[in-house]
C-alpha cells in the first residue's frame, strides 16, 4: 500500500514537471515567434559640437560715398562705370554749371547791394541824398538869416514909432519857424537812420552773404571727385539727365572694408559675445562664403520691420575683396559655442520627462530606459555628460511609430 502511494506521488511530480516544461516551451516559442519592432539606432560617439545662431543682416561699407546735387540741374558728363575702381581725387561726374553760375552771380549782386545800403545808412544816406540834404540846410539857414535881419529892422522901426507891435510879433514868428526848420534839417542829417534800422540792414547783409556761400558751394559741387579710393557700385544716372537734390547720382565704397548689421531675436541675444567667429552667405552668390567676427554684441532692443523685437549686432567681414556689395541682405551664422571631443548623440534620441532626460539603450535586442545628463547642443546633436559610454547603442525612432517602453524587443535597422 505504501509502495502504491509513493508511486502515485512520483507520477504527480513528473506530471507537474512536464507541464511546467511545456509552459516554458510555449512561452519561449511565443516569444521567439513574436514580431520584433524595427528601430533606427545610433551610437554614442565623441565628436566636435559646434552651436550656431543664424539670422539676416545688411552689408554696409565703412567708407561709403553717395553723390548728390544741392540744387536741380543737368548731368553734363559721367566719367566712370559700375565696377570701376578709382583712386582718391579721381573725377567721377560733372554737372552743367550754367545755372549754378547764374545763381551765384545773382546772389553776389544781392550781397553787394545790401552792403552798399548798409554803408549808406551808416553815413546818413547816399551821396546824392547827402548833397540834397546839405542844399536844403543851406537854404533854410539863408531864410533863418533873412528872418533875423527882418526882425531886427522891424524892431528898430518900432522904436521910432514906425512899426506896430503886431508887425514885430509876425517877424519874431518867422525867425522861430526858420530856427525850427534848420534844427530839424540838422538833426535829420546826423540821425537819419536809427540803430534799429541799421540792425535790420545788417541782418539782410548776413542773409545775402549766406546765399552767396550756398551758391558758391553749389557752383563748386558741379564737379564730383572721389573722396577716397574705392569701387563704383551704382550709377543710376546718365549724361544729360535732369536731377533733383534728393536723387542719388553715384555710389562709391571701399569694398575691402565691410561690416554687417545683423538682427538677432531676443532669445539669442544673450549668447552673443564680441570676437565670436561668423560665416556669411549671400543668395546672389550661393557658392561663395565670407568669414568675420562679432565686433559688438547687441546693447538694446529695437523693433525691426514692425514685427520683430531684435538686437543689432555689428559684424566685421574679414575676407571681403570686392565681391560683396553694400546694402545687400545676407545670412550670418555666429558660432556661439564650440566643444571638442565630447560624447554626443542625435537630438532625437533624447526623451525628456519633466525635469529629467532619458534615452532607450539597445541591449541584447531589447530597450532599456536609461537616465542621462545633457550639456551643450546644436540643431542636430546634444552632449551627454553622464549616463552613457562611448559606443552605447541608443534607439532613435521606429518607422512604424511604435511606442518605446522598457524591455521592448527590437530589431536595429541597418545604418
Amino acid at each position: 500500500m505504501a509502495e502504491k502511494s509513493a508511486s502515485s506521488s512520483r507520477g504527480w511530480i513528473i506530471t507537474l514537471v512536464v507541464a511546467a516544461v511545456v509552459i516554458v516551451l510555449i512561452v519561449v516559442a511565443k516569444s521567439a515567434l513574436k514580431e520584433k519592432v524595427e528601430v533606427r539606432v545610433a551610437k554614442a560617439a565623441r565628436t566636435d559640437l559646434v552651436s550656431t545662431e543664424s539670422t539676416n543682416g545688411q552689408v554696409k561699407a565703412i567708407q561709403d560715398y553717395q553723390a548728390h546735387v544741392t540744387a536741380p540741374g543737368v548731368v553734363k558728363k559721367v566719367y566712370v562705370a559700375v565696377g570701376e575702381h578709382v583712386q582718391r581725387g579721381a573725377e567721377l561726374m560733372r554737372m552743367d554749371d550754367t545755372d549754378a553760375a547764374s545763381r551765384l552771380a545773382t546772389a553776389q549782386a544781392a550781397l553787394d547791394a545790401a552792403i552798399a545800403n548798409l554803408q549808406n545808412m551808416r553815413a546818413g544816406g547816399t551821396n546824392d541824398e547827402m548833397l540834397g540834404q546839405k542844399a536844403d540846410l543851406a537854404a533854410a539857414q539863408s531864410q533863418q538869416k533873412q528872418a533875423a535881419a527882418a526882425l531886427s529892422t522891424i524892431q528898430a522901426l518900432q522904436a521910432t514909432g514906425s512899426a506896430s507891435a503886431n508887425e514885430v510879433a509876425v517877424a519874431q514868428q518867422h525867425v522861430t519857424d526858420a530856427n525850427t526848420k534848420v534844427a530839424q534839417l540838422q538833426a535829420h542829417i546826423h540821425n537819419r537812420y536809427s540803430t534799429g534800422d541799421i540792425s535790420v540792414q545788417q541782418a539782410q547783409v548776413e542773409q545775402a552773404r549766406a546765399a552767396v556761400m550756398a551758391a558758391k558751394a553749389a557752383y563748386g559741387s558741379v564737379d564730383f571727385r572721389a573722396p577716397f579710393a574705392g569701387t563704383v557700385y551704382s550709377v543710376p544716372v546718365s549724361d544729360f539727365d535732369f536731377v533733383q537734390p534728393s536723387d542719388a547720382l553715384l555710389n562709391l565704397a571701399d569694398l575691402n572694408h565691410l561690416q554687417v548689421t545683423a538682427y538677432f531675436d531676443e532669445p539669442e541675444i544673450g549668447k552673443l559675445r564680441a570676437g565670436q567667429p561668423v560665416r556669411i552667405v549671400w543668395e546672389a552668390k550661393p557658392d561663395a562664403l565670407w568669414h568675420g567676427h562679432v565686433l559688438r554684441a547687441p546693447t538694446t532692443i529695437i523693433t525691426y520691420n514692425n514685427t520683430r523685437h531684435v538686437g543689432e549686432c555689428i559684424i566685421s567681414v574679414d575676407d571681403a575683396h570686392g565681391d560683396l556689395l553694400p546694402n545687400t541682405t545676407v545670412t550670418v551664422m555666429v558660432t556661439v559655442s564650440e566643444l571638442h571631443n565630447v560624447l554626443t548623440l542625435p537630438r532625437e534620441a533624447l526623451r525628456p520627462q519633466g525635469m529629467k532626460n532619458f534615452v532607450y539603450r539597445v541591449v541584447d535586442g531589447h530597450l532599456h530606459q536609461t537616465p542621462v545628463e545633457v550639456g551643450a547642443s546644436n540643431n542636430t546633436r546634444i552632449q551627454i555628460t553622464a549616463g552613457l559610454s562611448e559606443g552605447d547603442a541608443v534607439a532613435l525612432s521606429s518607422p512604424t511609430n511604435a511606442e518605446f517602453q522598457e524591455g521592448l524587443q527590437v530589431k536595429a535597422l541597418p545604418q
